[in-house]
């Protein structure tokens, strides 16, 4: 299939499957005589195993080893690996989340509950770089 079938059939855009084949996430696609590029469905699984992996916050080079590490099953301890640091990699962003929303909200509660005379909480804040 030509380029613009295989990135729809991947939901993706042709210009993500030609970034992908220039770093190297996918090989290089046959070219037929006319130049255009020649994909197989196999190209779309790949494509849709690199978007999954994205959706669970691996980044592009994890799953660049994570391609790697499909061609041989006994490789399964390095994938965890790699999943167990993402999984840590979550934790502290959540962490991080929790005390940025729990700052917002006290924050917005200061706002909602000061008075006139005094400068906005919210933007004394972000004036002074608190958090």
């Amino acid at each position: 299939m030509r380029i613009g079938e295989a990135a729809e059939l991947a939901g993706v855009n042709v210009q993500t499957l030609r970034y992908y084949e220039r770093t190297g996430l996918l090989p290089k696609a046959s070219r037929r005589s006319s130049g255009y590029r020649q994909y197989d469905k196999d190209t779309v699984r790949l494509v849709h195993f690199i978007k999954h992996a994205q959706e669970l916050g691996f980044t592009l080079r994890d799953i660049s080893e994570l391609i790697a590490l499909r061609k041989n099953p006994k490789n399964c301890a390095r994938a965890g690996a790699l999943a167990l640091a993402k999984v840590e990699e979550i934790d502290r962003r959540v962490r991080r989340l929790t005390s940025i929303r729990k700052t917002l909200a006290e924050l917005a509660t200061a706002c909602r509950n000061g008075d006139a005379d005094h400068e906005c909480p919210i933007i004394e804040a972000l004036t002074d770089g608190h958090d």
